[in-house]
């Protein structure tokens, strides 16, 4: 967490509310060496984890060469795809490069991520945090928290959802005090305007998943924590399919208001996967920095600013 953060926390009384961000770091590092093969360990080539950038005065030029020459997937060929090597190093350099490139332009702006229940908008948050030298927070804790580490199931069920979504707008009103944050939002976050007045302060990124992998994720892990999926007995699959439908037609609009969508279906085209489920969440991280990178384009050319 950076100084501004660690000052504002306590006046908030959220400082609790902040992710170990070493506990990440070693999560991280112990996952990512894992994937590597002992020859690619020998070579101390597995640690990929960034250094806190300071946000630095550059020319126009200087923003145009960095943005031009930051490492992205059309780096690499397919046959080096295909191999199956950029899931291991080759991903991480990529991942480690874009976060660099970008990472100064952001100016310190949070970004926060909605989409769909199961996602995977903790997960993503948790590595693109890391590699931006950012703090993750996920904003449906920072609920459990303020109501006593009482879970968002028993929230529903015990005081309805109306008390939840108040609770969830007052916890993104705090967040949108603060800066260099990675939150992960609430499934229903988006259907509050005033939800997303406060996430305009920063960049708003929606992860676009198949409703079928959705209903896929979620009916094999079980819906009792997802309130507004646990409803009864009857075939998962089925049952969960049917409600994302109902749900995501009530809230579709309200995603595509982010500044940056992340098609999971477009990740899989682009590296040739027939099944989204084979995308890695650091390929995902990848693809939301590609897409976060081109709002900044496109918002400093609106601004009259040339990089």
């Amino acid at each position: 967490m950076t100084m501004e953060a660690a000052t504002v926390a306590p006046r908030l009384q959220i400082s609790t509310w902040m992710v170990d961000s070493d506990k990440v770091a070693r999560r991280l590092r112990t996952r990512s060496a894992a994937s590597f093969s002992p020859r690619l360990k020998d070579r101390n080539m597995t640690q990929v984890l960034l250094p806190h950038l300071p946000t630095p005065k550059v020319s126009n030029r200087q923003r145009h060469v960095a943005l031009e020459v930051s490492c992205s997937y059309k780096n690499f060929p397919a046959s080096t795809v295909e191999s199956g090597n950029f899931h291991t190093l080759d991903e991480s350099l990529v991942l480690k490069n874009k976060a660099l490139a970008i990472e100064p332009y952001l100016n310190g702006r949070c970004i926060y991520l909605v989409g769909m229940m199961g996602s995977g908008k903790t997960t993503v948050g948790k590595i693109m945090a890391q590699a931006l030298s950012y703090s993750f927070i996920d904003s449906d804790s920072l609920v459990e928290h303020d109501v006593g580490g009482t879970s968002v199931a028993e929230i529903f069920k015990l005081y309805g959802e109306g008390f939840f979504r108040d609770k969830e707008t007052e916890a993104l009103r705090k967040l949108s005090l603060m800066h260099r944050l990675v939150v992960s939002t609430g499934g229903g976050a988006v259907v509050r305007p005033v939800n997303w007045k406060c996430m305009k302060k920063g960049i708003s990124v929606w992860l676009d998943v198949p409703l079928e992998a959705l209903a896929q994720r979620i009916a094999a892990v079980g819906t009792g924590s997802r309130p507004l999926l646990h409803h009864g007995s009857g075939d998962a699959y089925r049952k969960t399919y049917m409600r994302l439908t109902s749900l995501f037609e009530e809230r579709g609009d309200s995603y595509a208001n982010a500044n940056a969508r992340v098609s999971l279906e477009n990740i899989a085209a682009k590296l040739g996967y027939s099944d989204v489920s084979n995308l890695t969440p650091t390929a995902i991280v990848i693809e939301a920095l590609e897409q976060i990178e081109g709002y900044l384009k496109e918002e400093h050319r609106h601004a009259h600013i040339t990089f």
